[in-house]
């Protein structure tokens, strides 16, 4: 074989079309509105924690007790963390989605 021969056949190894067979494992719709689901509860809770880690950081403020204001407003930025890796999470897997369609 010569160099011009083995680089078509490279070439046409790179031009071949791969994507996603969602279909191919059983269930998987189902998979993925628990997936989705399980993102929507994750994001939920972060707020709901977020909520009240920032009306506990207000009332011990107010009151003088320094120590739990501080717990309180860690929780407040562990909240924040969640909430901002939860939807991290949601825009990664719709881009790998859509990447995997496009490939």
């Amino acid at each position: 074989m010569n160099i011009a021969a083995l680089g078509s056949i490279r070439l046409k190894a790179i031009s071949s079309t791969v994507f996603p067979d969602f279909d191919g494992v059983g269930g998987s719709r189902d998979l993925a509105a628990i997936v989705g689901g399980l993102f929507t509860v994750g994001l939920v809770v972060a707020v709901l924690m977020l909520v009240i880690s920032a009306v506990t950081w207000a009332v011990c403020s107010a009151a003088g007790n320094y120590q739990a204001a501080a717990r309180a407003r860690t929780g407040a930025w562990v909240s924040i963390g969640a909430a901002a890796l939860t939807g991290a999470g949601v825009a990664w897997t719709n881009f790998l989605i859509d990447l995997g369609s496009t490939l």
